[in-house]
């Protein structure tokens, strides 16, 4: 059903340059526009018009985890207890505003949350689990899941 909604609003152009530019999003207009064989023109004017209408979110670089030291990766699941709409909105203001929680999902299942924790070792994240974590209201159950090797990690939409 969603591939039929983006085939109503993309053409094979349009999705040709979202491939291209999410596998190197530095890549100049010119360059864009040879690796999908059309022109320039067209090209960054479709550019600007997906970053306009939402396709294109934002461009990031992608750091090395391992070498600044927070490759110690986490997944938390967290319960909050009582949940309701308020608490949920203030776990969630408060969760974005801490750098080592890298992603937070709202979940279904036993647990309300899920947070991918970055730090640079076990004794930094139990640290940061008994004095940041621990110290949000209404935090009922955490559970931690430690990373012991990635296997696949993108950062990409398959389109």
């Amino acid at each position: 059903m969603a591939e039929n909604n983006i085939i109503e609003t993309l053409d094979e152009k349009d999705i040709m340059i979202l491939r291209t530019l999410q596998q190197n999003a530095r890549l100049t207009v010119k360059q864009v526009a040879a690796a999908c064989h059309l022109s320039l023109t067209p090209v960054f004017e479709r550019i600007k018009r997906l970053e306009r209408e939402g396709y294109i979110k934002r461009y990031i670089t992608v750091l090395d985890a391992e070498k600044l030291h927070r490759g110690f990766v986490v997944f938390c699941s967290v319960k909050l207890s009582p949940l309701n709409k308020q608490i949920a909105q203030d776990f969630c203001d408060t969760i974005t505003e801490i750098p080592e929680v890298t992603e937070c999902y709202n979940i279904s299942g036993r647990y309300d949350y899920l947070l991918k924790v970055h730090s640079p070792n076990m004794k930094y994240y139990q640290e940061f689990v008994l004095n940041v974590l621990g110290a949000i209201p209404n935090l009922g159950t955490i559970e931690s899941t430690f990373v012991m090797e990635e296997v696949k990690h993108q950062f990409g939409v398959s389109i």
